[in-house]
């Protein structure tokens, strides 16, 4: 049976290792779509994802937090690296080609646009995208999303009802 969200995807982890969903089996995967130079949307997602994180103790080594690029021309593993330990250690970014994160984006049904705001001209650019964050089961397939706004409480009395399953 088609799932909704999800699927295969082949990328890139921060240390330059090629990954797929399979790496993550036996893991609940938590799947937000962002990118390192976002000015205040990812920052802020990522922070209450970590703040979940956090509140669930010994429960969040059964998750595996992702962000995958929609900026791979500017998120190399290395910066990725850089920006997901600012927010868990547990955090991981995956980047790849544009192909690969196409591939990726569109299996989860994330639209990304980059556009350029007024003054900004070459590489300076933002890319404007889907902000939900994919709760994924430990087999890899979709079982619950969670919103833009959606609080660190509420993500984590979820993420509870799933881990004592």
């Amino acid at each position: 049976m088609p799932t909704l969200f999800g699927g295969a995807f082949h990328l890139i982890d921060e240390q330059g290792q090629q990954v797929t969903p399979d790496v993550y089996a036996g893991k609940f995967m938590l799947v937000y779509f962002g990118y390192s130079y976002c000015p205040d949307i990812c920052p802020t997602d990522l922070t209450i994802m970590a703040a979940a994180l956090d509140s669930l103790g010994e429960g969040a080594a059964r998750i595996q937090p992702l962000l995958i690029s929609v900026d791979p021309r500017r998120d190399t593993p290395e910066a990725l690296r850089e920006f997901t330990d600012a927010f868990h250690p547990n955090l991981i970014g995956l980047t790849g080609t544009e192909a690969q994160v196409v591939a990726a984006a569109k299996a989860y049904r994330v639209h990304r646009r980059k556009f350029q705001l007024d003054g900004m001209s070459g590489d300076d650019y933002l890319v404007d995208h889907s902000t939900l964050t994919y709760l994924m089961g430990t087999d890899g397939r979709f079982l619950s999303m969670f919103p833009r706004g959606t609080t660190s409480e509420r993500m984590a009395e979820v993420l509870r009802k799933y881990l004592s399953n």
